[in-house]
């Protein structure tokens, strides 16, 4: 089998695959293993957080966002293409209640399933990458943050994820740091089982232990197209020559769409670019213990060994890697107001491809009408929460196994009379 990437998601269905028992080559063009979108992104594990972008009301809120760069997780950054137009069509169409409840439903079915997936893989490889498994508190400065919050809760409740709505005082009691910036709260909601770590840490080291278990990595090596006759891939054709398997699972992530153009498959991904910052942690006292969330400025905040993470905000502009410093800017005002133990004037930029659905759910099955190609891909801003459940179902179907969780509401068919 070949994978087509070696972020975060190609390197966990490498695992998964080569621990059934196949043959696995991954194909990359980076050096190594999480070179882009995988190497620094939020650093949090969050099943709680798995919902969809799209949901009623929120193109009215657009409009707000506009009027308030600061609190706006997303921005246009380009003129509409053909791709985008297309993309934001289907993503309007899901802007409905219904819509809503079902995409809701199976992010976190699949999220939750993935905590599970990751949690065995921990206890049987004991890999560790700088994890934390501390829960995350979301931190409103509103009621109106709060009440919003109360109501999707139901949602929380029927995926089996615990929560707790929180008093400022009890915030404190988890993370101390925020002691100077209680004035600013109203409450909170705690996820008690979210984790933390880093992903780009993680996908190397497991890298590390599949290529020991016998998985081939080819590294500097571009890969140009797919060769298909008869509803069958022949081969990939790479920098490095064609290469052939019996099956091909592409994972890789925002370019998946323009590899599957030559086939006449239109995958509805489109990239979203987001933002992080890396600081140096420099006050204990002033730093979180584990993970928060921003809920006013859309701006998280981790922990990751001696740093922190700070991540928020994207853009839908294209596969351009162009930063923003209004994203530095409201990254850092969120971090100062709220905690300030680390070196800002120190911290490192970081700017990647998230590859988003119009329903923020990733597309994983195989790649009608083609018979041996599958993808794992479309995971948005939620790659490393969901990488070792869609990697445990991509390598259970290519190995003709029933996955654990019902999935046939993950493929690409669901987009087909869109």
């Amino acid at each position: 089998m070949i994978i087509l990437g070696a972020g975060v998601i190609g390197v966990t269905s490498a695992w998964y695959l080569t621990r059934l028992g196949h043959d696995v080559t991954v194909i990359d063009r980076q050096p190594e293993a999480a070179s882009e979108t995988s190497s620094a992104g939020t650093g949090q594990i969050t099943p709680g957080c798995a919902f969809p972008w799209a949901r009623p009301g929120l193109p009215l809120q657009a409009i707000r966002w506009l009027l308030n760069p600061h609190n706006s997780p997303l921005r246009l950054r380009k003129w509409p293409d053909p791709a985008m137009l297309r993309w934001l069509g289907l993503f309007m169409s899901n802007c409905t209640s219904r819509a809503y409840a079902l995409n809701a439903a199976r992010m976190l079915r699949v999220a939750e399933y993935s905590l599970h997936c990751l949690d065995t893989l921990r206890h049987e490889t004991g890999i560790t990458f700088d994890d934390r498994q501390e829960g995350l508190i979301r931190l409103f400065r509103t009621h109106k943050q709060m009440e919003q919050a109360r109501r999707t809760a139901a949602f929380l409740s029927d995926a089996g994820i615990d929560h707790t709505f929180m008093t400022v005082e009890g915030i404190l009691e988890h993370e101390p740091g925020l002691a100077h910036a209680a004035p600013l709260l109203v409450g909170g909601m705690r996820l008690p089982h979210e984790q933390s770590g880093d992903a780009s840490l993680f996908t190397r080291r497991l890298a590390r232990m599949a290529q020991a278990a016998g998985v081939s990595f080819l590294y500097d090596t571009t890969i140009q197209g797919l060769d298909a006759a008869a509803e069958r891939i022949l081969c990939v054709r790479t920098s490095a020559g064609r290469l052939t398997a019996d099956s091909y699972l592409l994972a890789m992530g925002s370019y998946s769409p323009r590899l599957l153009r030559g086939l006449n498959i239109r995958l509805p991904v489109y990239p979203i670019k987001a933002y992080s910052l890396s600081v140096p942690l420099t006050d204990e006292s002033h730093a979180p213990t584990s993970m928060v969330e921003d809920v006013t400025r859309h701006v998280t905040i981790t922990r990751l060994g001696r740093q922190i993470r700070l991540s928020g905000s994207a853009d839908l502009g294209g596969y351009t890697l162009k930063s923003s410093s209004r994203h530095r800017t409201t990254m850092e005002l969120s971090f100062s107001e709220l905690f300030g133990g680390g070196d800002l004037a120190e911290a490192t930029s970081w700017t990647g491809l998230s590859p988003c659905t119009p329903d923020s759910t990733p597309i994983i099955g195989r790649a009608d009408p083609f018979s041996n190609l599958w993808l794992n891909t479309g995971h948005g801003m939620l790659g490393w929460t969901m990488a070792c459940g869609t990697a445990r179902i991509a390598a259970d179907q290519m190995s003709g196994l029933q996955p654990d969780i019902p999935v046939l509401d993950l493929s690409l068919r669901r987009y087909l009379s869109s």
